[in-house]
């Protein structure tokens, strides 16, 4: 194979951060290259770079034989010679039909006196969405599509202007937000195509993922090259000792999460009894002190809608919650956090964060009246109290007055999770707790979540991992069709058992794949 794309020496400074120190990146034309590392390795920061983003400071950038000094790269530039990037947010609108995202993209066909030519459009459109074996009409609204198709969409757009296979597709983190089987779906499909001779750069923190479609691998830490394997067949954990610098491999975070607490679920805290609303149409569950229940199923499962209404950003239509023997009717987020509900929603950015302030305004901005004193606010206390927490919860970052933003991803779901643990919740509510976290930062988090646990506090876990449910979880169980279908723990609480039960079309009676008495199901 020729090299499609090579990059050498490439260094970028931000401030007094050293982000690249003389990375090299080559990848062979019609292969699947996946850049791994773990949250601040730099991986980011080259794929920026690769955009056009920002100039890096030195080094070189080579696509398709033409050459460029890194510092006198930009996004024009790559374009013309061949690179195309589809990121995690994939710059689509869902409210407008497939046809008219295309068309946002190359531009609308038009006829004399500015016309639009529809027809043309829908014709064009068609032929790419069977080119990328994309079974939709092109003047159906993108919003209607399965989460995977509507990233084909997006890479198929991205795409449109290649004849043959010369382009080189970039995708960042393309499955961080899709359910197990929708990224099995979309990455049987990105398969394909390399099989086919598309070049194909993958940055993913899902490590199974990356091993059953890549050819080639380039690992980063700390912002240089810590190995690079051709047309290799590695295991998962050689790459994550790659990226690690130790032997840590996959027992390292299942040690994090294993174990269930002395005593868990003696004592029950919460109970749902035919809670309905949304998609759900009538849960039962009860979660004791000190344990760790998992919530499995498809997407429109209600996984989601049960978390926010015990938060109390839903409101049910039925049924009942009582917490610590307690009725719980949380009609607002308030409420809830007052009777000692803590809720890490699945979109941290959107939800949980405030992006563009420090890392010290969202430590405390779930005990912001602590600090609040009648001359003015304490920042000496909230300042010392931030530092603490940084330290308590190895959050890697330059200081407290950083930015929320200027974080890795894990490094922003640790201060989320400080931000709430500080308040010593009853009742933690966790949605997707380390979706686009890097292996070590998601050990890390998963022993945070069970030293919670061993507190006393009732932990609920909603992930579309099975091996992070598998890990973490005391027991998990299924929703399907608004309900929980069954049950699962002990030793039958592995990945792949989950993956069958939520994949089956089964009844929806309460089954207990451990044997354990029904008295203590869900």
């Amino acid at each position: 194979m020729t090299d499609a794309l090579a990059v050498r020496g490439l260094c970028m400074r931000f401030a007094a951060t050293v982000a690249l120190d003389h990375v090299d990146l080559t990848v062979r034309a019609g292969s699947v290259h996946a850049l791994l590392g773990g949250n601040g390795s730099g991986k980011s920061t080259a794929v920026k770079i690769l955009a056009g983003v920002f100039p890096a400071d030195d080094g070189t950038i080579e696509v398709k034989g033409e050459s460029w000094g890194a510092e006198h790269y930009t996004a024009r530039k790559g374009r013309d010679a061949g690179l195309r990037f589809v990121h995690q947010d994939l710059g689509v609108f869902d409210q407008l039909s497939i046809a008219e995202n295309f068309a946002l993209d190359a531009g609308y066909p038009t006829a004399p006196g500015a016309r639009i030519r529809w027809a043309a459009l829908r014709r064009r459109v068609a032929g790419l969405l069977a080119t990328y074996e994309i079974d939709a009409d092109p003047d159906a609204p993108l919003g209607s599509l399965r989460p995977a198709e509507r990233t084909m969409v997006a890479i198929a757009r991205a795409l449109q202007d290649q004849e043959g296979d010369e382009l080189i597709l970039v995708l960042d983190e393309p499955t961080a937000s899709l359910a197990q089987h929708e990224s099995a779906i979309l990455l049987e499909a990105v398969r394909r195509r390399a099989d086919r001779g598309q070049t194909v750069v993958l940055v993913s923190h899902r490590m199974p993922e990356v091993l059953a479609v890549a050819n080639d691998f380039t690992v980063l830490r700390d912002g240089r090259n810590a190995g690079t394997l051709r047309a290799a067949s590695p295991t998962e954990d050689e790459l994550i000792a790659l990226m690690t610098g130790k032997e840590l491999g996959r027992t390292m975070v299942a040690t994090a999460a294993a174990g269930p607490v002395d005593g868990a679920g003696t004592r029950e805290v919460l109970r749902v009894s035919g809670l309905a609303g949304g998609p759900l149409r009538g849960v039962d569950l009860s979660v004791g002190a000190g344990e760790i229940v998992g919530v499995a199923g498809l997407v429109g499962s209600g996984r989601t809608t049960l978390l926010k209404t015990l938060f109390g950003q839903h409101v049910p239509v039925a049924g009942s919650a009582t917490l610590d023997g307690a009725p719980h009717a949380s009609r607002s987020a308030a409420r809830a956090v007052a009777k000692g509900v803590a809720y890490v929603p699945e979109d941290r950015g959107g939800e949980a964060a405030f992006a563009d302030l420090t890392v010290r305004d969202n430590l405390s901005a779930s005990v912001f009246g602590r600090y609040f004193k009648g001359w003015g606010m304490a920042y000496g206390r909230e300042r010392q109290d931030a530092r603490r927490l940084i330290d308590e919860h190895a959050v890697r970052v330059a200081g407290t007055e950083a930015t929320f933003a200027s974080m890795s991803g894990g490094n922003q779901q640790k201060v989320i999770l400080a931000r709430w643990l500080r308040r010593s919740p009853r009742l933690l509510l966790l949605d997707e707790p380390t979706q686009g976290v890097d292996v070590m930062s998601r050990a890390e988090i998963y022993r945070t979540i069970r030293d919670t646990a061993s507190g006393g506090c009732a932990v609920v876990v909603a992930s579309s991992d099975f091996v992070e449910l598998a890990a973490l979880c005391d027991r998990v169980v299924v929703l399907k069709d608004g309900r929980i279908a069954r049950q699962i723990s002990g030793a039958d609480l592995t990945a792949d058992l989950l993956t069958a039960a939520v994949q089956s079309s089964g009844d929806s009676g309460n089954e207990v794949a451990s044997g354990e008495e029904k008295g203590n199901s869900a």
